[in-house]
C-alpha cells in the first residue's frame, strides 16, 4: 500500500502558485542588488532578503485575520496613518530635501507608505456600507474625496509626489470599481486637464518642475536633469537579448547610472540578464498580479472584492510607474520597483498588499471558493 505525505492544512492553504514565484522574484532582485554593491552581499543584498522575510512572516500572520477584524480596523488605521502623517509635519526627519520620516528609535518610518494600502482598506469598507441606490449620488464622492484629500494634502506638502499620486491612484481605483457613474471619471479628467497647468506652475517645486520638462525632452540636458534617463535607457538597451553577464553591468559598476540599486534596479537587471531578464520579471509580475485578480473575483461580498482588488492595483501602481519611469515613458517620481528595489519602506507597503490578498483568499476558501 502506498504511503502519501499529507501537509497540514494550515501550509496547504499557503497560496503556493504566487508564493513560489514571489520568492524566486526576491531572490532575484538580491542577486541584482549583490551585483549592484560590486559583487558583494553588503549592504543591499542581505538585509532585502531579511526584510522579505521579516515582512513574510508579517503577511502570513495578516492572513490568519477574520473578515470582522480587518472590516472594523479600516478607520482606525486610517486614522492613525493619518496621525502619523501630521507627525512627520512637527517632528519628522529630513532627508535628501524632504521631510518624511519618524524616527523612532528602533524603526525609521515613512507613514506615507503605510497609506497607500491604508486608503484601500478605507474605502473598502465605506462604500461595502453604503447602500448600492446612493452609489450614483454625491454621498458615494464627497466623503471618499475628503478621505482621499486629507492625506495626498499632507503627503504634498513633505514634498513626495510618487506617493502622493499613488494615494490618488489607488483612491481613483476604488471609486472606479465602486462604480461610481462613468461621466463623474470624463468630468474629473477634464477638471484634472484644467487643473496641470496650475499645479505645474504653482503646486511643484522647482526640482518636480525640472522633472516633467526633463521627461519630455531628456536629450536637452543628457549630462544634467535628463542625466538619471539617458544613463537609464543606455544600461537597458547595451543589454541585449540575453546581457553582458552577471556581474558584468559597466553603466552601475562604473556608477554612471545613478540609483542601481533603488528607483533604477530594472534598468541594472536589463544590462546584465538583458531581454530575457526583463520578461521573466514582467512573467512574475503577471503571475503575482493575475492572482490578485482572481482573489478578488472569487470574493463572496462587497468589502473583500474591493480590498482585493485595491491591494492589486496599489502593485500594479508599483510595477507600471517604476518600469516606464526607468525607459523614459514617465517623469522620474521615486517609485521603487516592488520586490527587486533596495528599501524598506517600499517591501513592507507591497508585502502588506500581499498579506491583505492572503487574507481575502483564505476568505474564500473559507467560503468554499478558489481563486486558482
Amino acid at each position: 500500500m502506498k504511503s502519501s505525505l499529507t501537509l497540514p492544512a494550515s501550509i496547504a492553504r499557503i497560496p503556493w502558485a504566487m508564493l513560489i514565484p514571489l520568492t524566486l522574484l526576491v531572490m532575484f532582485g538580491a542577486a541584482v542588488l549583490h551585483s549592484a554593491a560590486g559583487g558583494s552581499m553588503e549592504p543591499y543584498a542581505s538585509s532585502h532578503l531579511i526584510r522579505f522575510g521579516v515582512f513574510l512572516v508579517m503577511a502570513l500572520i495578516m492572513s490568519r485575520f477574520p473578515r470582522d477584524w480587518a472590516f472594523m480596523a479600516a478607520y482606525p488605521v486610517y486614522g492613525t496613518v493619518l496621525l502619523l502623517l501630521l507627525g512627520v509635519e512637527i517632528v519628522g526627519q529630513v532627508g535628501g530635501g524632504s521631510q518624511r520620516w519618524l524616527e523612532l528609535g528602533f524603526l525609521r518610518l515613512q507613514p506615507s507608505e503605510l497609506m497607500k494600502p491604508g486608503i484601500v482598506l478605507v474605502l473598502a469598507s465605506f462604500f461595502h456600507t453604503l447602500p448600492v441606490p446612493m452609489i450614483s449620488s454625491w454621498r458615494a464622492l464627497i466623503p471618499p474625496a475628503i478621505l482621499m484629500a486629507l492625506p495626498m494634502g499632507l503627503v504634498l506638502m513633505q514634498p513626495d509626489l510618487g506617493t502622493t499620486l499613488a494615494i490618488a491612484f489607488g483612491g481613483a481605483v476604488m471609486l472606479f470599481l465602486a462604480g461610481l457613474p462613468a461621466r463623474w471619471f470624463v468630468g474629473g479628467g477634464l477638471a484634472a486637464m484644467v487643473a496641470l497647468p496650475i499645479v505645474y506652475f504653482f503646486g511643484m517645486q522647482d526640482y518636480q518642475r525640472q522633472r516633467v520638462t526633463t521627461f519630455l525632452d531628456p536629450e536637452s540636458d543628457p549630462l544634467g536633469s535628463g542625466y538619471h534617463i539617458t544613463q537609464s535607457k543606455i544600461a537597458i538597451g547595451s543589454g541585449g537579448l540575453t546581457g553582458k553577464g552577471f556581474g558584468e553591468g559597466s553603466q552601475s559598476h562604473l556608477n554612471y547610472l545613478p540609483e542601481p540599486h533603488t528607483d533604477f534596479v530594472f534598468a541594472t537587471m536589463a544590462e546584465e540578464w538583458g531581454l530575457m531578464g526583463g520578461l521573466l520579471v514582467l512573467l512574475i509580475f503577471g503571475i503575482v498580479l493575475r492572482w490578485g485578480m482572481n482573489v478578488s473575483r472569487a470574493a463572496n461580498d462587497r468589502f473583500s472584492r474591493l480590498l482585493a482588488a485595491g491591494m492589486t492595483a496599489t502593485i500594479f501602481f508599483y510595477v507600471s510607474i517604476n518600469l516606464m519611469m526607468v525607459m523614459g515613458l514617465a517623469p522620474v517620481v521615486g517609485i521603487p520597483l516592488p520586490f527587486m528595489s533596495h528599501g524598506g519602506s517600499s517591501m513592507m507597503t507591497n508585502m502588506i498588499c500581499i498579506g491583505s490578498l492572503m487574507m481575502v483568499d483564505r476568505w474564500n476558501r473559507q467560503t468554499g471558493t478558489s481563486s486558482l
